[in-house]
């Protein structure tokens, strides 16, 4: 038991940096202050989560704080799209 635990919370402190980098998802209700700032677009993401992640790493790439996803599409390859906000 000890050792699932312990595993747990290895895994759960390893996974913290890589989730800080990417920018926030945001939706149109919670941008707050933030100001839209220009557009992201990135393509071969293997699902929906991936496809957000991938947006997320752009748009921190830009300097934005967060993003709004605009479109997805694609089945085995998808491609979208999203607003940063900074």
């Amino acid at each position: 038991m000890k050792k699932l635990l312990y595993f747990s919370a290895v895994v759960t402190l390893a996974t913290l940096p890589f989730t800080t980098m990417a920018a926030e998802p945001l939706t149109h209700g919670n941008t707050g202050q933030m100001r839209p700032a220009g557009t992201v677009s990135v393509t071969g993401a293997a699902n929906l989560d991936d496809l957000q992640t991938k947006l997320g790493e752009k748009a921190k790439e830009e300097g934005a704080k967060g993003f709004i996803v605009n479109s997805a599409s694609g089945d085995e390859r998808m491609f979208g799209t999203a607003t940063i906000y900074k």
